[in-house]
């Protein structure tokens, strides 16, 4: 069997939470576009109330029946994986699934709000002001103490791990390049055990216009392959136009960290893949 990164696309959205297609849309795309594994990967349920009507009911059993329908559905054609994305703040468990990914959206702070990574300034200078005492870098440190912990629960995927660059082109909230923020980054990256987690390189925040380049930064992919870890190529894939999408930049950056193979989620776990 000849194996190509575009085989593979396991983190994707429906409409049961912020996605625009529904399971059978995406998965028809999937099908059309060549995949042969295929993961739906919701968001699980958070007690938050910025999160209502975005994520998955805090009883998943629904979700799990359509899934795993879809992957009788399928069956002989291409893979179907339950997963989800479980959040940092979330209130379920994430075991139970073919797998999943640990992100994190949102932190937590000593004032008790949470703020969110990657809703843009006001969410941004709130942070800042309310609960860093007006220093920028010290909301990169907070959401990378949340990285962090995700990645000590040993997930199947850390997902896009330096979201909250987001929006930040062009050092827009702050210096990407500071040692403070380099710092806690690799920190976070560092409480990943790469025999059990793949970093994801995620293409989301370009598919949806916010970035001109993969998660996550190349000194992380670089460091990450140092640590032996593994990476595999996403889209988080929100539309069933955008299942596979900039893969080929996705596998640049992957090389240009020193990669020269991903890897493939199957329903038998992860297999390599020459890039």
């Amino acid at each position: 069997m000849n194996l190509t990164p575009a085989c593979c696309s396991v983190h994707t959205h429906t409409v049961l939470c912020d996605g625009k297609g529904t399971l059978r849309e995406m998965a028809d795309a999937a099908a059309r576009a060549g995949v042969r594994y295929f993961g739906i990967s919701c968001h699980s349920h958070t007690p938050l109330a910025l999160d209502a009507g975005y994520v998955l009911p805090a009883d998943m059993t629904a979700y799990r029946r359509a899934v795993l329908a879809l992957r009788q559905e399928y069956a002989g054609r291409m893979e179907v994986l339950l997963g989800l994305e479980w959040d940092s703040q979330s209130d379920v468990s994430p075991e139970g699934f073919d797998y999943w990914i640990g992100s994190v959206h949102y932190q937590k702070r000593e004032n008790g709000r949470c703020y969110a990574a990657d809703w843009g300034e006001e969410a941004f200078a709130a942070c800042r002001d309310e609960a860093c005492g007006g220093d920028p870098l010290a909301v990169a440190e907070g959401y990378f103490r949340e990285v962090a912990r995700v990645a000590g629960k040993k997930p199947d995927i850390l997902g896009h791990m330096d979201l909250i660059t987001k929006l930040n082109g062009g050092n827009r909230f702050f210096d990407e390049s500071a040692p403070r923020y380099r710092k806690a980054a690799l920190e976070a990256l560092h409480a990943a055990d790469p025999q059990a987690t793949v970093l994801e390189i995620n293409t989301g925040g370009m598919a949806r216009g916010y970035r001109n380049v993969p998660y996550p930064a190349l000194f992380l992919l670089r460091e990450w392959r140092e640590m032996g870890g593994r990476v595999i190529l996403t889209s988080d894939s929100h539309s069933p136009d955008t299942i596979l999408y900039a893969y080929d930049r996705a596998a640049d950056l992957a090389k240009a960290a020193g990669f020269d193979r991903t890897c493939l989620l199957t329903r038998g776990g992860f297999v390599d893949c020459p890039l």
